[in-house]
């Protein structure tokens, strides 16, 4: 029963922290759009970044950041994204809220963008942006693996 115990408080002590890694804020400096013309990754202005990553699956990257472009500009410049859906963080990550990002986004309060498609085999980055500049990431699967 000891062992089952330490099994089950190491197993979840690797799933919430184990595996992630807190990015630097320079890790901002490398978020893009894609271009509605021509289809190629911009860099974004990003300000006040966290980010979160595990290299135990390309699905556990997550950030939150501000951003001085508008909703306007970013709606007629980059393309957006037809199928949101932010992932959990875990719960120490508390910047990034999943459920509220996704009810955000189904309201229309909050605008979806493709970062980069294929950031890993059928994986994309998504970036959720608000109207007052605040922005989040995260990587999910795409039609490749959703089907």
């Amino acid at each position: 029963m000891a062992t089952g115990l330490i099994a089950g408080i190491v197993m979840y002590y690797l799933q919430v922290y184990g595996f992630y890694d807190r990015l630097p804020e320079t890790a901002g400096e490398e978020l893009t759009l894609t271009n509605l013309a021509t289809g190629a990754p911009e860099p974004m202005l990003v300000e006040a970044f966290e980010g979160i990553d595990a290299s135990s699956s390309p699905l556990r990257y997550r950030a939150c950041f501000t951003t001085p472009m508008s909703v306007a500009m970013l709606t007629e410049t980059f393309v957006t994204y037809d199928a949101p859906e932010p992932l959990v963080a875990p719960g120490w990550f508390s910047c990034f809220d999943a459920g509220r990002i996704g009810a955000d986004l189904e309201n229309g309060t909050a605008f979806a963008f493709l970062s980069r498609a294929e950031i890993h085999d059928g994986v994309d980055r998504v970036i959720a942006v608000y109207e007052d500049g605040r922005a989040f990431a995260w990587h999910q699967l795409n039609e490749k693996f959703r089907d």
